[in-house]
């Protein structure tokens, strides 16, 4: 293929293969053609180091007329922190802690940084000649970031996943799993466009997990954990919607979960390339996945999670604040106003409320209790109960989840 090529056809080879381009429309019309060819050779090379999945590439800095990546054969990762001092050598061996603040965030590093780092780590930095230098244009940037990204590992500290699960689904025939997981994937993108026509803009992405998804927000923060609440309510309630009107097994019968915590993001290899789409495996996935075992059919839990909001709190830089699930929960229900103006089925939404459930006091209020779940390896973990009353102009609210009254005795309250 010919880079320079400025006809049509060249144009056109050029967008198929490099999708970040795709991604960022808006954006990367500002650049020229020979800027994008540009990317595109880089999205190369960066295929050639990775090595069919061999190699995850860590880091990277403009330099000269091209840039400095990082490589590492994916199993070197875990042997540098396999001692936390030193080998029988004596050479000094990189902690956990190192390797995950290099693979948190951001994977440009300043031209010192990445000479320190492959010092620590012994790996030469590889060079990559380009056609022309990085223009140092922040959308430019940008791609090559979601580049590396591609071949790298990423991990967050503090990521909101809600899991919804179809109740049964490995006693059903091949047709109705199919059927169902379609059934569930229609109800996910029908939420997904209700929060879009409100300017709520979720950007969620998916994995199975079998027998449902995991959802998540591939934004990060307060405001975009809770829309992932929201978005699991909308799903929930078109789902109860599309339920109540066939009589059928098309539709699947749910429960549903909601947890904050640690996960590691990657692209796993589809063919001779990574795919475009990211997975995440972690400590919240875990959680999801143990806690959902315990959850009845149409029931909601959230995790006992403390997300990290350190980064979103000014004058937090040196001490981490934390907000519990509990009061995760107060700020999602004051948050509902952005829902304002949802219609579900033809019908207005004047109100919803959600709550974490309890017993009711002498006073006449309701208290939170907490669920201990014991999970089949032994392990005990909490979680709360959780309800969703939507209430809609003209039409018998939608009610989601379980009364407290109703769970089995196996989640005692302490």
């Amino acid at each position: 293929m010919e880079f320079d090529d400025l006809s049509q056809s060249g144009i056109r080879r050029i967008a198929n293969y490099s999708p970040y381009l795709d991604q960022l429309a808006g954006f990367a019309s500002e650049m020229g053609l020979r800027q994008r060819s540009n990317l595109v050779h880089l999205e190369r090379c960066l295929n050639t180091e990775w090595s069919l999945g061999q190699n995850c590439i860590l880091s990277w800095c403009p330099h000269d007329d091209g840039i400095l990546v990082l490589v590492l054969p994916h199993y070197a990762i875990a042997e540098y922190t396999s001692t936390p001092d030193a080998d029988s050598s004596g050479t000094q061996n990189v902690s956990a802690q190192f390797l995950t603040e290099l693979i948190s965030g951001d994977r440009q590093l300043r031209l010192s940084q990445i000479q320190k780092v492959s010092r620590l780590l012994n790996v030469e930095p590889k060079f990559i000649a380009l056609r022309q230098p990085l223009s140092d244009h922040p959308v430019e940037t940008q791609i090559v970031e979601k580049m590396v990204r591609r071949y790298g590992i990423n991990y967050v500290d503090s990521r909101a996943v809600t899991l919804f699960d179809i109740v049964g689904f490995g006693l059903l025939s091949p047709f109705l799993q199919m059927t169902q997981l379609n059934s569930l994937a229609y109800s996910l993108n029908s939420a997904h466009a209700k929060m879009l026509e409100l300017d709520v803009r979720i950007n969620f992405a998916r994995s199975s997990s079998g027998d449902g998804f995991y959802i998540w927000n591939r934004d990060h923060g307060l405001e975009a954990n809770v829309d992932l609440y929201h978005f699991m309510h909308l799903v929930l309630a078109d789902n109860a919607i599309a339920r109540s009107k066939t009589a059928a097994k098309s539709v699947p019968r749910l429960k549903a979960c909601f947890h904050v915590g640690s996960c590691y993001e990657f692209h796993q290899a589809e063919g001779l390339n990574p795919t475009m789409h990211d997975f995440i495996v972690g400590d919240v996935t875990i959680e999801l996945a143990r806690i959902i075992e315990a959850a009845m059919p149409g029931q909601i839990l959230v995790g006992d999670f403390m997300a990290d909001l350190s980064d979103q709190i000014a004058g937090a830089v040196d001490s981490q604040v934390n907000l519990d699930a509990v009061t995760f929960l107060q700020r999602a229900q004051n948050n509902l106003t952005k829902l304002s103006g949802l219609e579900l089925s033809g019908d207005r939404v004047t109100a919803i409320k959600c709550y974490l459930t309890g017993e009711r006091l002498e006073s006449g209020d309701f208290n939170i209790r907490r669920l201990h779940i014991k999970d089949k390896h032994g392990l005990t973990r909490s979680a709360y109960n959780a309800k969703i009353n939507i209430y809609r102009d003209n039409a018998e609210p939608i009610l989601l989840g379980i009364e407290d009254n109703k769970l089995v005795p196996a989640q005692p309250a302490h």
